[in-house]
């Protein structure tokens, strides 16, 4: 018999808050097994060689409007205040423009001038009312043949380009409802989220998870990799070889638990190339998307999110994308969603679902795009539905 009540695979931010909540609120003897020699998952950061924070999984900033999610997350950090803006680089003439990300009419003026940008500015919110978000499709639609076209501008200089790297597609095969969702904030708020709590961990996120699992109930055993502790047959959970009868968490593709038995599932993954300069700050903000030319979607600055002081140095990071093929040291960032890929992920659903004792949580084991605070709640919720029971 087991020493654990609950396994759960994955510390990230879906298992590790179900692990400190069964543990902490339960009482449960939880095990947590973690392929990387780290906890946090996709969210993990910490210094570089050069003593700067990086988030070495691409950037996290949090925001959200559940204030369950903010409260609990408080317990375990302090935050720095920071309202996080993102600029579109994009070349015009001899020179390069930075826009306002989403489009705004800060964005407005700064592509067509002052004068005229204003002028466009107040025929939008003439049309559509000030502080409203309108979509490429309403302005496309838009029996004003200026409206129109500005909604075309838009869609070459901010979406059609960026997507097409972000996805790997041609235009012609961009999802005609991704587009039509585009939007255009008319306001001259340029942050990003318009949550209501917003910040970073003011000593980064590593320290969250550490605490969090930092548990006299939590045994957490990194570099281990669980599809060869854990296997599953004939409706039977077993672990390491032995029946497993407690709840058994999963955070994990779904198609590697089950051996790729239908294919696998279609993913993006990101290439991260790091560079460090010799100066205090390498550009005006911590995101700037380029979306009309590079092979890189955007570069981060982890200084200008963090708010580290360490002056004379700073490091980005640049991003690409590309198709997931299982290599390795490639990871799955993103499910691409699709009625064919939904259907193959239904069949591995359905063999997961002749498992009572196994949940499913998280981007990869649901196959959905999850925020971090999407991801943390639904946790919190999962840990509700088995503390009841």
């Amino acid at each position: 018999m087991s020493k654990y009540d609950c396994l759960v695979i994955g510390a990230g931010f879906a298992g590790t808050v179900v692990a400190g909540e069964l543990a902490g609120r339960g009482g449960k003897k939880v095990l947590v097994l973690e392929r990387r020699d780290h906890v946090g998952g996709n969210a993990y950061d910490c210094l570089d060689e050069a003593g700067v924070l990086i988030h070495q999984y691409g950037p996290h900033i949090f925001h959200t409007n559940d204030k369950r999610v903010f409260d609990y997350l408080s317990q375990y950090t302090s935050w720095r205040d920071y309202q996080h803006e993102v600029v579109a680089n994009v070349p015009e003439g001899e020179g390069r423009l930075q826009y306002p990300v989403p489009f705004n009419l800060l964005s407005l003026e700064t592509a067509f001038g002052p004068e005229e940008g204003k002028r466009l500015g107040d025929k939008l919110i003439a049309a559509y009312g000030a502080e409203k978000k309108v979509t490429i499709l309403e302005l496309r639609q838009d029996p004003d043949p200026e409206i129109a076209a500005l909604a075309d501008f838009v869609y070459e200089h901010v979406f059609v380009y960026y997507t097409m790297k972000q996805w790997g597609q041609k235009p012609e095969d961009i999802d005609p409802n991704t587009t039509a969702r585009v939007p255009i904030f008319l306001s001259r708020d340029s942050r990003y989220f318009q949550d209501a709590y917003q910040g970073m961990p003011l000593e980064g996120y590593t320290p969250i998870f550490e605490r969090i699992l930092d548990h006299p109930n939590i045994t957490v055993e990194l570099g281990t990799d669980a599809s060869r502790r854990l296997s599953l047959s004939g409706g039977q959970i077993l672990l390491d070889g032995e029946a497993f009868e407690g709840p058994v968490i999963y955070t994990g593709a779904l198609d590697e638990l089950f051996g790729d038995r239908f294919g696998r599932l279609p993913y993006r993954t990101l290439e991260f190339q790091f560079e460090t300069y010799r100066k205090d700050f390498f550009q005006s903000h911590g995101t700037v998307n380029y979306t009309m030319d590079e092979p890189y979607t955007r570069i981060t600055e982890f200084k200008r999110l963090t708010g580290q002081e360490k002056p004379g140095v700073t490091t980005i990071m640049k991003e690409f994308s590309k198709a997931y093929t299982g290599a390795p040291g490639e990871i799955p960032y993103y499910a691409v969603i699709n009625p064919e890929n939904n259907a193959l992920y239904g069949r591995y659903a359905a063999l997961a679902a002749e498992y009572p004792g196994l949940h499913l949580l998280g981007r990869l084991a649901e196959y959905k795009y999850y925020n971090m605070d999407a991801i943390v709640a639904r946790a919190l919720m999962l840990a509700d539905t088995l503390l009841e029971e």
